[in-house]
């Protein structure tokens, strides 16, 4: 009994030790979109955040993102150096006036909730992201962020 258990411990360890030999991000910090063996960068932008009211708009320049995909549930790869992928929330964008953008009202509990993401690490500074939503995103504009900043990386789903 205790040869099987000591077995399958180094049969795990063994498969954790395993390099990943998927594609590499070319640059680090930037997600990317998992298109089989493609990868595809997310639009990298600033936010531009406004007061109205009792509301902070954050604005994405333009009525969609040139990285898209058909994925629902869509999976990114990200190279960190400087970016914590821990850090990393996905809201949804609506398209308004041309642009993108999302509310944020004072009250908290009316605030919206980022999307749920899964980080995996796949290898030394190598990460892998998946949305988590029971349904997968419905068709539209989507931004990745670093909580607390302005920095977006955005995409669409179609």
């Amino acid at each position: 009994m205790g040869r099987l258990a000591a077995c399958s411990l180094l049969i795990v360890a063994l498969g954790f030790c395993q390099n990943y030999s998927g594609p590499r991000p070319p640059k680090p910090d930037l997600p990317y979109l998992v298109h089989a063996d493609n990868l595809v960068p997310t639009e990298v932008n600033e936010a531009r955040q406004q007061t109205r009211g009792k509301q902070t708009i954050y604005t994405v320049p333009g009525a969609a993102s040139p990285a898209r995909t058909p994925v629902p549930e869509p999976i990114f790869l990200l190279l960190s150096e400087k970016i914590l992928p821990e850090t990393l929330e996905l809201y949804r964008l609506e398209v308004k006036g041309g642009n993108r953008q999302i509310v944020f009202p004072e009250r908290v509990k009316d605030q919206p909730r980022p999307l749920r993401l899964v980080v995996q690490r796949l290898d030394e500074k190598l990460y892998k992201l998946e949305v988590s939503e029971r349904f997968g995103l419905e068709n539209g504009a989507y931004a990745l962020t670093p909580k607390g900043s302005n920095q977006v990386f955005c995409f669409d789903v179609y």
